[in-house]
């Protein structure tokens, strides 16, 4: 009897868990506005995680949205947390900043945060029950920031699903992604204007089983 009960509130209490769905990837691949639309399409929330930029290392903190209820086809339905987190770089110039219109003074400091924000995205994997790592479709994959991004989360066996972004571009490339990263569901998007997003959906139910 005493084993059942256990039993009994293990599976409750681990249906009770929350998801956190985590969106990786390097500077300016769509991360922020994919996670917009996210809220928008489900909790009807307008830039809830903030605005995107053009700006590499516009988000430079953690930003979480709970309760995030999506639904599939079958009637299926998902709820998670979901995790915006600043982009993964190997390296962060000052300079850059200065390049794209900053006061050094204010350039040195956006380059002090976007660099602890790395710190913080990388150390948050260890909470994440699953990643949705966004690329942008249009640029090489095979750079050492995706393959460092691929590296930490196959080390932790944490369940992925790539996104190329902005299939709505001409330049766009699904197939260089998935040649790069044929080991993962790859899903083109456009987070932008809302393309194959049910598609997306979708793919999330299949990375939680």
């Amino acid at each position: 009897m005493i084993s059942f009960f256990k039993n009994f509130f293990k599976r409750f209490f681990a249906k009770k868990k929350d998801i956190k769905f985590g969106l990786y990837g390097p500077p300016n691949g769509g991360k922020t506005t994919l996670a917009n639309k996210i809220c928008e399409d489900w909790l009807g929330e307008k830039d809830a995680m903030g605005s995107a930029s053009a700006m590499a290392h516009e988000t430079r903190e953690i930003k979480i949205k709970e309760q995030v209820i999506i639904k599939g086809s079958n009637n299926r339905e998902l709820t998670f947390n979901l995790v915006d987190t600043p982009g993964i770089a190997t390296k962060i110039d000052y300079e850059e900043f200065v390049q794209e219109g900053m006061a050094e003074d204010e350039a040195k400091n956006r380059a002090k945060e976007a660099t602890k924000g790395v710190i913080s995205a990388i150390k948050w994997l260890d909470d994440m029950d699953a990643v949705i790592v966004v690329l942008d479709s249009t640029k090489d994959p095979y750079s050492q920031v995706n393959i460092t991004i691929v590296g930490n989360l196959e080390a932790r066996k944490i369940p992925v699903l790539v996104v190329a972004n902005k299939v709505d571009m001409k330049k766009s490339d699904i197939k260089k992604i998935q040649a790069a990263f044929p080991q993962y569901k790859v899903q083109g998007i456009s987070a932008k204007t809302g393309k194959n997003m049910d598609k997306f959906y979708d793919a999330l139910f299949e990375v939680t089983k």
